[in-house]
């Protein structure tokens, strides 16, 4: 299958929330309005990247991602937050051509380390991203909800 890899253009947003809603079953436009806003527009710079993936020109990946640099002594590097691919077009190298796309992206950006967040249980996505590359990194994820936060005495 023939595919192409860009960026991602303002009117591919509702390409992307169609995507999105058809993969985690929710729709969220206000959000992903949101995110173009910031992401896909040429004021963004080579921090912030946004790809899309096309077959026959139609939307059927995308990828989101910025260069950050947060506390605890972490240098800047590459985040991906989004990526997504049509379901009827999996497992054809898409999702893969995007992250290889990114990666470039970020070293471009002055970046060498892509990182990202998967939930524990999502055995396809934690699949998905092993398979390109993608390792245990030098930093532990912790949480508390709310209702755990401990009480004063």
């Amino acid at each position: 299958m023939a595919f192409t890899i860009s960026a991602l253009r303002v009117g591919d947003v509702a390409g992307v929330i169609r995507l999105d809603a058809r993969l985690t079953g929710k729709r969220k436009p206000a959000y992903w309005k949101g995110v173009f806003g910031e992401f896909v527009s040429p004021r963004h710079g080579p921090a912030r990247v946004g790809l899309a993936a096309r077959v026959d020109g139609r939307l059927t990946g995308y990828l989101l991602g910025e260069v950050r640099a947060f506390e605890f002594g972490s240098p800047p590097c590459g985040w991906i937050f989004a990526v997504g691919v049509d379901p009827e077009q999996a497992h054809h190298g898409i999702g893969s051509a995007l992250v290889a796309e990114a990666g470039r992206c970020f070293t471009r950006a002055g970046v060498s380390t892509v990182r990202t967040m998967v939930r524990r249980n999502d055995v396809p996505m934690l699949a998905f991203f092993r398979s390109n590359g993608f390792v245990g990194g030098t930093f532990t994820q912790l949480e508390l909800g709310p209702d755990s936060v401990p009480k004063r005495r």
